[in-house]
């Protein structure tokens, strides 16, 4: 339960920070690093971050995020998957 409040909530934040992001870029306001961002995915909001790049077509060039993000998310439901 506590593990299921903790994804729903560092996700719904992720992909926020995502948007935020994105609405920052547009009116050249000072950006969330993308080091802040890795780091909320690698805690369990990888799938935050990966439907905010969807969503706000945000970050999708940035090979490091475009295959980073899927790789960190697979690796995070396998770990889900074998602790379950």
């Amino acid at each position: 339960m506590i593990l299921t409040v903790y994804l729903v909530i560092i996700n719904l934040v992720a992909y926020v920070l995502m948007g935020t992001d994105k609405s920052r870029a547009k009116k050249h306001q000072k950006r969330i690093p993308e080091r802040t961002l890795f780091l909320f995915a690698l805690f369990g909001g990888s799938l935050g971050v990966y439907t905010g790049m969807k969503s706000f077509r945000h970050k999708t060039k940035h090979n490091s995020f475009k295959i980073g993000t899927p790789i960190i998310l697979f690796a995070q439901i396998g770990i889900l998957v074998f602790i379950l």
